[in-house]
C-alpha cells in the first residue's frame, strides 16, 4: 500500500443507479531487467519499445484520440525470457511492483484469455484501478465473464489488432470523472462490427462491450465491466476515496496538530466536505429540485469516541454517503397521432 494516514473505504449500496484518474498504464513485454517510466510523447515510446510491438500500436491509439487524450502513459516491462540467473519477469509481478505509481487503467500488451484473467485477478483484489482487455471470441469473454470482475471492462471485437479498449480509455479515461458515460463514445480509428441483435445481446449478457454503428454513429454499445456495473461508477467511487485520502492527508501534514477536539474533528469534516461539494459539480453526485448535492456527513464528537481510541490517536467517527447522479442509457419516448 501506499503510505498515508488516511484510509477510506465506500460501499456501494443497491439499487442505486451510480456514477485526474485518467493515466493507462501498459504492461509490454521487453527483454531485460524491469522497469517503469511514464511518456508524454510517442515518438519516445516507439524509441523504446520499437513500432512493430503491441505496446506501441496501444499508446498510439490512446495517443490518436486527440484532445480527449491523456497527457502522459505509462509502461511498465516485463521479461519471460531474462538472461540467466534471472527469473521469468512476469506481467502479474511487475503490475503488483508497480501498482501503486501514478496510473489507473492496465492493459496488457498480448496474451491468452488467462493472461487477461490473472491481470483482472489482480486488479480486483487490490480494490482499486481498472483493467481491460480485448477479445475476438464469445469463449474468451466467457472466461473473464466468469471472474465477475467490478474492476475490468472488456471490449469484444473482431479486429483485436485495432485495440478499441485502448481507443476508450484514450477518449473518455481523462475527461472530468462523473461528467460523462462511457456508452455511445465514438472512437478514432476503430471499425465498427457487424452484428445482429441476437449477437450484440450475446455479448452484452457475457458482460462485454462492442462497437458498432446506431443512427449512423459509430459507437460503443454499452458502458459496464464485467459484473454488469458501470464504469462510470466505479470511476466516481475511486475519485471520491482518492480524493478524500489526499485532502485530509495535506490537512494533517501542512497544520502544526489537528486537535483530538469537536474542534479539530470538524476540520476533517469540512475536508469531506470540499471533496463531495466537487464530486458534484463534476456530476458524480445528484441533486435536489433546490440544486443541493444529496449527500449527507455524520461526525462523532469527542465525546462519542472511545477513550481508547482517542489515548491511540485515532478517530473513525466520520461517515458519509450520497446518492449518485449516473446517466440515461435508454429512452422509451410515447407519441400520438391526432386524427
Amino acid at each position: 500500500m501506499p503510505l498515508q494516514d488516511v484510509t477510506v473505504t465506500i460501499d456501494i449500496s443497491k439499487p442505486s443507479a451510480l456514477t485526474g484518474l485518467g493515466t493507462p498504464l501498459i504492461l509490454a513485454k521487453k527483454d531485460g531487467a524491469s522497469s517503469y517510466k511514464e511518456f508524454d510523447d510517442l515518438d519516445d515510446i516507439k524509441a523504446t519499445l520499437g513500432e512493430d510491438t503491441d505496446a506501441y500500436k496501444l499508446a498510439k491509439q490512446i495517443f490518436n484520440q486527440g484532445d480527449s487524450r491523456p497527457d502522459k502513459i505509462a509502461i511498465a516491462t516485463y521479461s519471460l525470457t531474462p538472461e540467466a540467473p534471472q527469473t521469468p519477469i512476469t506481467a502479474v509481478s511487475v503490475l503488483e511492483n508497480y501498482y501503486y505509481n501514478d496510473w489507473y487503467f492496465v492493459m496488457l500488451d498480448t496474451g491468452a484469455a488467462s493472461d487477461y484473467k490473472a491481470i483482472s485477478d489482480l486488479v480486483e483484489e487490490k480494490e482499486l484501478k481498472i483493467a481491460a482487455h480485448i477479445v475476438d471470441s464469445n469463449a474468451d469473454l466467457e472466461t473473464l465473464k466468469g471472474g465477475m470482475y467490478d474492476r475490468t471492462f472488456v471490449i469484444h471485437h473482431h479486429k483485436i489488432k485495432e485495440f478499441l479498449h485502448a481507443a476508450l480509455i484514450g477518449q473518455v479515461g481523462s475527461k472530468p470523472v462523473g461528467s460523462l458515460t462511457w456508452k455511445f463514445k465514438n472512437l478514432k480509428f476503430a471499425t465498427p462490427q457487424e452484428l445482429t441483435p441476437v449477437q450484440l445481446d450475446e455479448i452484452h449478457k457475457n458482460g462485454g462491450i462492442a462497437y458498432v454503428t446506431k443512427a449512423g454513429i459509430d459507437q460503443t454499445s454499452e458502458g459496464k465491466v464485467i459484473s454488469g456495473e458501470y464504469i462510470d461508477v466505479i470511476h466516481g467511487k475511486d475519485w471520491v476515496k482518492i480524493n478524500i485520502e489526499k485532502r485530509i492527508q495535506h490537512l494533517f501534514a501542512t497544520n502544526p496538530k489537528i486537535a483530538y477536539s469537536d474542534n479539530g474533528i470538524a476540520q476533517l469534516e469540512d475536508a469531506v466536505r470540499t471533496v463531495l461539494e466537487e464530486a458534484g459539480q463534476n456530476g458524480i453526485i445528484a441533486q435536489d429540485d433546490a440544486g443541493q448535492f444529496l449527500y449527507t456527513i455524520i461526525a462523532k464528537r469527542r465525546n462519542e469516541v472511545s477513550a481508547t481510541d482517542r489515548a491511540a490517536r485515532k478517530y473513525s467517527g466520520l461517515t458519509f454517503s450520497f446518492e449518485l447522479e449516473g446517466a440515461i442509457h435508454e429512452a422509451k419516448i410515447n407519441g400520438a397521432i391526432l386524427a
